[in-house]
């Protein structure tokens, strides 16, 4: 009987060591905060207090909610908006963001438990869109593309700011205006190919008829200086053999004195030499010797 008294004693008092431990459990709970997450911990329903990720011990009468800090994505699908002239253009983004750990408190009281806030990024991303495409016409909006996504990028962190969100980056993914505008620019640019192409076509004919031009003007410099070479040349060979000419002129009349003067020694040696007879034979033309001599 008294082994039955111990064995039952026994037994109630591990049944009275599990339902204190239960109740520790119960009342004096052990949380997990995991990484990227923040803890928030609320007495009553009235947040008191953030816990950073690891192991949170709170007393029973207060309770943690895990809140995501971590990057989310929000994908806008055709957002539409309109420019200053009256052109429609549809845009689709994609937006992510995350929430500041400093605003972890606000965010979980007015916008989200969870930290997602995907619905209001999609609904600022839309007004966004439509404030800044606004400020620009069809044209710009084109040409500027790259400061059309600055101004976005600037006016959505702002906004976003407002819920304590912060952005990590935007992806333009899509960016059109309606099929008609579209023909009508891509006419347009076809159309300025068309001229630029006619333009260096012109150019071209351009360069190359200065280009002949300038050989013809070459050709014609090369000819005139030739012919002024050879008009030069010629003056000159003139001018020498008029010159020669002088000279032999002038040799001449110097040397006919001296000539005659060598005749009449001929004729002179041929008289003492002559024995008086006269040639049997005269030929027609031939000189008769000493009838020619000139009179005293």
């Amino acid at each position: 009987m008294l082994d039955l008294a111990k064995s039952g004693n026994a037994v109630r008092y591990a049944i009275v060591a599990l339902l204190v431990f239960v109740a520790f459990l119960v009342l004096w709970p052990f949380y997990t905060v995991p990484t990227g997450n923040r803890g928030v911990v609320t007495t009553f329903g009235r947040i008191t207090g953030i816990e950073n990720e690891g192991l949170v011990v709170l007393p029973p009468w207060q309770k943690l909610s895990v809140f995501s800090i971590r990057a989310e994505q929000a994908d806008i699908e055709d957002a539409e908006g309109s420019t200053s002239d009256t052109q429609p253009v549809k845009v689709s983004l994609t937006v992510r963001y995350s929430i500041a750990t400093d605003k972890v408190a606000e965010v979980y009281e007015k916008y989200s438990h969870n930290g997602d806030l995907s619905s209001y990024v999609q609904t600022a991303t839309q007004e966004t869109f439509k404030a800044v495409t606004a400020r620009y016409s069809a044209p710009d909006l084109i040409a500027q593309r790259a400061k059309v996504s600055a101004d976005i990028n600037d006016a959505l962190r702002a906004k976003l700011a407002i819920y304590g969100a912060q952005v990590i980056n935007i992806d333009m993914r899509s960016f059109a205006f309606s099929p008609s505008y579209m023909a009508a620019i891509n006419e347009k640019v076809t159309q300025e190919q068309l001229r630029l192409v006619a333009e260096n076509k012109l150019l071209t004919v351009e360069a190359e008829q200065k280009q002949k031009v300038a050989i013809a003007e070459a050709d014609a410099n090369a000819v005139r200086a030739k012919a002024d070479g050879d008009a030069y040349s010629n003056l000159k060979i003139a001018t020498a053999q008029a010159d020669a000419l002088k000279v032999q002129n002038a040799a001449l009349t110097q040397n006919r004195d001296v000539l005659e003067l060598r005749r009449i020694e001929v004729e002179q040696t041929k008289a003492e030499k002559w024995n008086g007879v006269l040639p049997t034979a005269i030929y027609a033309g031939a000189p008769i010797p000493f009838l020619n001599v000139d009179k005293q």
